[in-house]
């Protein structure tokens, strides 16, 4: 099950009016009053879900609570629900196989029972009117961060290959949080989380893989620093 909890904003970006009446798929009951408290099930992911108005158009981040993995969704459109739930369950299943594949890891990955179990856990949603203050903290930083970019550019990520490439930027982004040791990055920690839950590795798989995505995360950034240096080189050469 997914459970999105929504901030204010949130909840009213999914309701609307209709005949005099309010509709929305939030329920403002939710069966405690924080996340932590909700009872711990293996099948539940818990997310918080805020929006905001950037140039006029709706802007929506998804955080995953417990890896505190970002997506960022612009020029929504207000209260369509099955748009949201499908463009975040696309988005969310491409971002992190993407990562794993670019960071060698497709051996630990059997494509045809994760696909299976992701659907599986996709299928059943909930939306409470509920906050998470830390996770809240977090989205407000990308919020920040977006909200710059889009006024750099004078225009919102034009499409999916864009947003994805933010999301990655923000999810390579260090993070800390209340009952953590230390910083954390959250692409690493939600890849680290579908190895468990979605490829139901073993704990000396999941370290296994961990060290290879090191490994390879290291090279990349070798690479990426050897073309700069060249290109750095080049053009001093030139002046």
């Amino acid at each position: 099950m997914l459970i999105f909890n929504c901030t204010e904003a949130a909840s009213k970006f999914f309701s609307r009016v209709h005949q005099g009446k309010n509709i929305t798929p939030v329920d403002f009951a939710p069966p405690s009053s924080t996340v932590e408290d909700d009872e711990m099930d293996s099948g539940i992911e818990q997310w918080l879900v805020h929006a905001i108005t950037v140039q006029r158009k709706h802007v929506l981040f998804a955080m995953h609570i417990k890896t505190r993995y970002c997506m960022v969704f612009a020029d929504m459109k207000k209260a369509d629900l099955d748009a949201f739930v499908g463009q975040f369950a696309d988005r969310w299943f491409n971002g992190v196989m993407l990562h794993a594949t670019h960071h060698g890891l497709s051996e630990w990955i059997d494509i045809e029972p994760l696909i299976e179990r992701f659907q599986w856990m996709c299928r059943p949603q909930q939306f409470y009117r509920r906050s998470h203050r830390s996770a809240q903290k977090h989205i407000d930083e990308i919020a920040w961060v977006f909200q710059d970019k889009a006024a750099g550019t004078g225009c919102l990520p034009p499409d999916e290959v864009a947003a994805m490439v933010f999301d990655a930027q923000m999810n390579d982004t260090p993070r800390n949080s209340k009952g953590t040791k230390g910083y954390y990055y959250p692409d690493e920690e939600m890849t680290v989380h579908w190895l468990r839950r979605y490829c139901a590795l073993d704990e000396d798989e999941v370290q296994a893989a961990k060290d290879r995505r090191k490994q390879v995360y290291r090279e990349i950034a070798a690479a990426e620093h050897e073309a700069w240096l060249k290109e750095y080189n080049r053009q001093n050469s030139i002046t």
